[in-house]
This record gives structure tokens, C-alpha cells and sequence, in this order.
């Protein structure tokens, strides 16, 4: 890169308008543009945060930036704008790989979302690993897009899947998942914290179990990567997945996290573009980690806006975060628990981000419906977790799910909200 020393330096988003020191909520809610807006005349109170975050004005502005001042492709020019694009991309490459506290950055793979890495690691690990009679250990506590994958690939190999019970309480029963683990078990995948029931999973302890009968282990990281610190070389996790839009990012982008070792013996996923070295109408020679996995003309703006939400992550500190939120969440529950008629849907021992509840006699979706005339935007449904409204015998829940810039003020009044909802259905 000839003109590398006339780049102009990256301009760190970590130091507009964030907390340094301390925790100041209020002061973080001003970074967040939307959360100063008013819904049907009241101020938003925004708790569907499992669904998507807001972005805070770093974000916005890195990705408003790159588009006005260094729009171009990476890797394929020698011209200054594709120079510069192309080391703000592998810049947030290395912010990310130093957020999990990954080895390497080629152990990163920019994909869409966590669905396209679970699929990725399915359709590559899986295809190749998996054979007719052999098994895939699931919990019934997975996303949607953790168990669709599986049930494709086995459907594919003629082989089962097998999934591993929760308890009352939203938890994973481990004896029960120890007895799952057998000879022919190839692909442990399992959430880090459930999207419908904020259960944190002992995840160290089910990595050693599996790892302990040599099964690799792919986590559904969508739901910890946003509240706690994520460290993968301790965790031993083989694959590891997460959404950027969970984590006060852009959306349409998110990351695999998979070990050198197998990443690099798998195949790649698709085709085309930056993924080759070299090609020819007899053969074609793969390009090395991580560009084997990025096919295609990449999402530069994305994985700058990835790397501007962690370093504004970094700036506020996950253990910060971290300990906000369990209090706040906390509070949640147990404000929501002492209302009459309403109850509340897993009591994890430990739980972030997630509360799910139902009210005696009222649809969820009524719920819903009701709480956005105040104001208040949580989530109604499945959460695109079926088995688990099956489990407990409900068709839905009503889910608030929270940020580190949500409030206990925020709490109180969905606590008001619910009330209202059963005087309207009283």
C-alpha cells in the first residue's frame, strides 16, 4: 500500500460523548439519539432490546462517515480511498478479535448474523464431520435459528437430533445433558443466555463435558456478547457466533469465532469474490482465513459500525455494564413477580437482559398492544423459541428485555403499564 503513510489517522469513537469514569446513565442515555423521542405523546421507554439495541451517535456517525468520505471497496485497490476503507475494515477485524479475547484475527469471520454462522459451521463442520446414525446435542431451550440448522443437516445425513431438557426454572438439566453425550454425538451447540428466558448457561461446564468425550461445541453467543465480558481462549469454545445489532451495532452483520485448527480444515461456506487465491476452469485454490469464508463484496460500513460499538463498549467497561444491568434486571423481576395475576416465565438462578411474563386472562399481544399507548416497546410472541413456549405450556410471552442504558424509572413504569393492562381487561 504505497500511500499507507498518508492515511489520515482513525478518529477513536470511544472518546465523543461517552462515561469515562463512573457510571452515569443519564449521561449515556444522551449518546443514544433515539431514546429522546417521544411515542404517542409519551417519552419512549425502549425494553426490546433482545430483539435489537439502539445505537448510540458513534455508531451512527462511523457508518455516516465511511459512506461521505471513504466510500470504496477493501483488499482490491491500490487507489487512497480503497486503502483507507480497507484499514478501518480490518481494524474493527482486530477490535473484535481483542473483545472475545480471540488468539488471532483470522480466527474472525464477518458474516450476516448469528443465523449465518450457526449455518455456516452446519454446512461446512457439519456436512463434513456428520454421517447417517450420527447425533447432534441441542437444549430445548435454543433459538430457532440454533435448531433449524441442525435439523437440516440431519435431515441431510440421516442423522438425530437430540435435546437436552430445562428444568421449571428455565434451566438446563446438565445430568440429563451429561447422559446425551455418546460416541456418536459430533456437534454440541447450545446458547450462551436464552433470548426468551434470560437464563445465563453454565457454559464452561458444558464445554468440558462435551470436550471431555472430544465433541466441539458452537454457542449462540446473540444474547451474552451485549452484557458480559466474552473471553473464547478460556471458555475453549470451538465456534463461537454473535449479532452486531445486539450490541449497539449496525445491522446485517456478526461474527464467527472458530478455532484456527478448524476453521482451517473446513471447506468454505460459498463462492466467489475474496474467498479465492487463484482461479481456473479446472480448479480453484482457496484464499487463506479469514477471507475463505467471506465471499463476495463485504459489508465495510457494517464491520465499521461493529468496531465503533465496541469501542464505545470499551470506553463505558463490560464489567460496568455487566453490573448495572444485574441490578437492574433484578429490580425487574422482582417488581414484575409481586403483581397480582402476573407470572413470571423461568426463574434462572442467574439471568440477564430477559424478563418473560404473562398476565392471568390476557393475551400477550394485547399486552403489547396496550403498554405502546404509553409508550413502551417490549416484545410479544415465541421469540422465535417455540419448544420453549411448549415446554411450559403457553402459546406466548410478553418480554422485556434490557440495555445498559435502560432505568429503574423505566421499570416502574412498565410496572404501571402491566397495571393498566389489567384494569382495561379487569
Amino acid at each position: 500500500m504505497t500511500t499507507a503513510a498518508k492515511l489520515p489517522p482513525i478518529e477513536a469513537t470511544s472518546r465523543r460523548n461517552v462515561a469515562s469514569k463512573g457510571f452515569d446513565v443519564e449521561k449515556i442515555r444522551r449518546d443514544f439519539p433515539i431514546l429522546s423521542r417521544d411515542i404517542r405523546g409519551k417519552r419512549l421507554v425502549y425494553l426490546d432490546n433482545a430483539a435489537t439495541s439502539q445505537k448510540p451517535r458513534s455508531v451512527i456517525d462511523a457508518g455516516t462517515r465511511y459512506y461521505e468520505l471513504e466510500n470504496a471497496n477493501i483488499h482490491r485497490g491500490v487507489h487512497f480511498l480503497s486503502e483507507l476503507a480497507t484499514r478501518e475494515h480490518d481494524r474493527s477485524r482486530e477490535l473484535v478479535r481483542d473483545f472475545i479475547n480471540a488468539e488471532h484475527s483470522r480466527e474472525i469471520i464477518f458474516v450476516r448474523g448469528t443465523t449465518e454462522a450457526i449455518n455456516l459451521v452446519a454446512q461446512t463442520y457439519g456436512r463434513t464431520h456428520v454421517s447417517p446414525g450420527d447425533e447432534v446435542l441441542i437444549t430445548a431451550m435454543e433459538h430457532h435459528s440454533n435448531i433449524v440448522p441442525w435439523q437440516l443437516l440431519c435431515e441431510e445425513k440421516g442423522a438425530k437430533l437430540r435435546v437436552a431438557p430445562i428444568n421449571d426454572a428455565g434451566e438446563i438439566i446438565l445430568d440429563e445433558f451429561e447422559k446425551l453425550l455418546g460416541p456418536r454425538t459430533k456437534m454440541v451447540a447450545v446458547a450462551h443466555i436464552s433470548n426468551a428466558l434470560g437464563t445465563v448457561n453454565p457454559l464452561e461446564r458444558i464445554i468440558e463435558m462435551a470436550h471431555a468425550k472430544s465433541i466441539p461445541v458452537i454457542v449462540d453467543g446473540a444474547q451474552a456478547v451485549p452484557h458480559m465480558k466474552v473471553a473464547v481462549r478460556a471458555l475453549v469454545a470451538d465456534f463461537y457466533a454473535f449479532s452486531a445489532h445486539k450490541m449497539f451495532g449496525p445491522l446485517g452483520i456478526g461474527v464467527l469465532y472458530g478455532k484456527t485448527v478448524l476453521l482451517e480444515a473446513m471447506p468454505p461456506y460459498q463462492g466467489g469474490g475474496d474467498m479465492i487465491s487463484s482461479v481456473t476452469f479446472e480448479r480453484t485454490t482457496y484464499n487463506k482465513l479469514p477471507f475463505k469464508f467471506e465471499a463476495g463484496t463485504p459489508d465495510v460500513s457494517g464491520a465499521i459500525g461493529l468496531g465503533a460499538a465496541i469501542e464505545y463498549m470499551n470506553s463505558i467497561g463490560i464489567e460496568n455494564i455487566a453490573e448495572y444491568e444485574h441490578e437492574l434486571v433484578t429490580y425487574a423481576a422482582e417488581q414484575i413477580a409481586k403483581l397480582p395475576g402476573v407470572r413470571l416465565i423461568g426463574t434462572p438462578k442467574e439471568r440477564t437482559g430477559v424478563i418473560s411474563f404473562v398476565i392471568d386472562g390476557v393475551h400477550p399481544h394485547d399486552v403489547g398492544t396496550i403498554l405502546d399507548q404509553e409508550g413502551i416497546a417490549i416484545r410479544t410472541g415465541h421469540h422465535c423459541a417455540q419448544p420453549i413456549m411448549q415446554r411450559f405450556g403457553i402459546p406466548a410471552t410478553a418480554r422485556a428485555s434490557f440495555a445498559f442504558y435502560n432505568t429503574k424509572e423505566e421499570v416502574d413504569a412498565l410496572a404501571l403499564g402491566i397495571q393498566r393492562v389489567k384494569e382495561v381487561f379487569a
